[in-house]
Protein backbone atom coordinates (compact mmCIF):
# COMPACT_ATOMS: atom_id res chain seq x y z
CA UNK A 1 0.00 0.00 0.00
CA UNK A 2 1.64 3.15 -0.69
CA UNK A 3 2.20 5.13 2.61
CA UNK A 4 0.10 8.37 1.79
CA UNK A 5 -2.31 6.13 2.34
CA UNK A 6 -1.68 4.94 5.75
CA UNK A 7 -3.19 6.63 8.75
CA UNK A 8 -1.57 4.82 11.36
CA UNK A 9 -1.45 5.57 14.98
CA UNK A 10 -2.42 9.10 14.46
CA UNK A 11 -4.62 12.02 16.16
CA UNK A 12 -6.70 13.32 13.76
CA UNK A 13 -9.29 15.38 15.71
CA UNK A 14 -11.85 17.57 13.75
CA UNK A 15 -10.39 16.81 10.64
CA UNK A 16 -12.18 17.73 7.62
CA UNK A 17 -11.61 15.35 4.37
CA UNK A 18 -13.36 17.41 1.21
CA UNK A 19 -14.02 16.92 -2.40
CA UNK A 20 -10.86 13.94 -2.43
CA UNK A 21 -10.33 10.29 -2.91
CA UNK A 22 -9.30 7.98 0.22
CA UNK A 23 -9.81 4.73 -2.26
CA UNK A 24 -7.53 2.04 -0.56
CA UNK A 25 -6.90 3.90 2.56
CA UNK A 26 -6.18 2.33 5.83
CA UNK A 27 -6.87 4.08 9.08
CA UNK A 28 -5.60 1.85 11.97
CA UNK A 29 -4.92 2.91 15.75
CA UNK A 30 -6.34 5.70 14.85
CA UNK A 31 -8.15 8.96 16.21
CA UNK A 32 -11.43 10.75 14.22
CA UNK A 33 -13.17 12.11 16.74
CA UNK A 34 -14.82 14.53 15.09
CA UNK A 35 -13.98 14.60 11.95
CA UNK A 36 -15.71 15.10 8.24
CA UNK A 37 -16.04 12.93 5.22
CA UNK A 38 -17.76 15.19 2.44
CA UNK A 39 -17.89 14.51 -1.16
CA UNK A 40 -15.47 11.88 -0.31
CA UNK A 41 -14.20 8.03 -2.45
CA UNK A 42 -14.09 5.92 0.46
CA UNK A 43 -14.15 2.90 -1.92
CA UNK A 44 -12.30 -0.01 -0.27
CA UNK A 45 -10.64 1.81 2.46
CA UNK A 46 -10.42 0.07 5.68
CA UNK A 47 -10.98 1.34 9.13
CA UNK A 48 -9.79 -0.71 12.00
CA UNK A 49 -8.88 0.02 15.97
CA UNK A 50 -10.44 3.50 15.25
CA UNK A 51 -11.84 6.47 17.41
CA UNK A 52 -14.81 7.34 15.38
CA UNK A 53 -16.97 9.48 17.81
CA UNK A 54 -19.05 12.35 15.95
CA UNK A 55 -17.09 11.04 12.52
CA UNK A 56 -19.79 12.23 10.03
CA UNK A 57 -19.40 11.22 6.17
CA UNK A 58 -21.67 12.27 3.73
CA UNK A 59 -22.40 12.58 -0.33
CA UNK A 60 -19.54 9.76 -0.36
CA UNK A 61 -19.17 6.39 -2.49
CA UNK A 62 -18.45 3.76 0.74
CA UNK A 63 -18.69 0.75 -2.06
CA UNK A 64 -16.00 -1.56 -0.28
CA UNK A 65 -15.54 0.42 2.74
CA UNK A 66 -15.12 -1.80 6.01
CA UNK A 67 -15.15 -0.10 9.73
CA UNK A 68 -14.26 -2.81 12.32
CA UNK A 69 -14.26 -5.73 10.07
CA UNK A 70 -17.88 -4.64 8.79
CA UNK A 71 -19.11 -3.57 5.13
CA UNK A 72 -20.77 -0.77 5.88
CA UNK A 73 -22.43 -0.42 2.34
CA UNK A 74 -24.59 -4.04 2.82
CA UNK A 75 -24.86 -2.65 6.32
CA UNK A 76 -26.15 0.37 5.41
CA UNK A 77 -28.70 -1.28 3.15
CA UNK A 78 -30.09 -3.69 5.55
CA UNK A 79 -31.20 -1.23 7.94
CA UNK A 80 -32.97 0.56 5.43
CA UNK A 81 -34.44 -2.83 4.40
CA UNK A 82 -35.31 -2.76 7.93
CA UNK A 83 -36.92 0.48 8.39
CA UNK A 84 -39.43 -0.07 5.33
CA UNK A 85 -40.74 -3.03 6.85
CA UNK A 86 -41.27 -1.55 10.13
Amino acid sequence: MNEKNLFEQQRIDEALFRDCSLAGSKFDNANLSNAVFSNVNLQDAKFSNVSMKGVTIENANIEGLTIFGHNIQALIKAEIARNKTN
